[in-house]
């Protein structure tokens, strides 16, 4: 690890310490592509001459014992500090009418299978012919239904790991765990509508996206 390495994760440390929330690539809030200096990125990442550096510094964040990664922001990879933990899992659990409503056949067969036994991976997952089975767990994943890990599997693929939020909750050993729903989401608007003023952005959370926005809330 380089010192230029060492110096990027503690300051994207810092943020997510202060924050709670950061993004590995977007404009929505800060992100770490801006924090190691790759500015103006067209597409994928990965081809520019600072991915490396944003690889390394992304994978270092995620392995911290005080994150997590879940696609909360607009959508996108999102690194979540531990002090706000507890609100994602709420919020995931409420299982509201943004959640659920138009939840596919596949997904919601999906969640139930994780119900009985609180965690699958993604390519153990069967499919039907031309529906690939990431699909539903993407879908899953989405609407903060379940929380979502990659890794690389025994034949180096990438695949995912999902599990509930109480089977996840009870891994990671998080405390205080029962919120209320509505106003856990209360407290994540307050705090994203605050990073967006503070940094001039324009994050969204998932029942702010166009897609949930008809959709009735309990």
């Amino acid at each position: 690890m380089t010192a230029g390495t060492r110096k990027n994760f503690g300051r994207a440390m810092e943020i997510l310490e202060d924050i709670g929330l950061l993004l590995v690539s977007g404009l929505e809030i800060p992100d770490v592509c801006r924090l190691v200096g790759a500015t103006n990125i067209r597409g994928s990442w990965w081809g520019h001459p600072l991915g490396p550096e944003i690889f390394a510094v992304s994978e270092m964040l995620s392995d911290h014992l005080d994150v997590t990664v879940t696609k909360l922001i607009s959508g996108k990879v999102t690194l979540v500090h531990r002090s706000l933990w507890s609100k994602l899992v709420a919020v995931g659990k409420g299982c509201d009418a943004w959640q659920l409503t138009t939840l596919s056949t596949e997904a919601k067969l999906l969640l139930s299978e994780l119900g009985k036994k609180g965690h699958v991976r993604t390519d153990e997952l069967g499919s039907k012919p031309g529906k690939k089975a990431s699909e539903p767990a993407r879908e899953l994943e989405l609407r903060l239904l379940v929380h979502a890990e990659q890794f690389h599997s025994e034949t180096g693929h990438h695949t995912k790991l999902l599990e509930t939020w109480d089977h996840w909750a009870n891994r990671v050993k998080l405390r205080n765990k029962s919120l209320d729903a509505l106003r856990a989401r209360n407290f994540l608007e307050k705090r994203v509508a605050e990073i967006n003023d503070r940094y001039s952005g324009s994050g969204k959370l998932p029942w702010q996206e166009k897609q949930f926005l008809k959709v009735k809330r309990k």
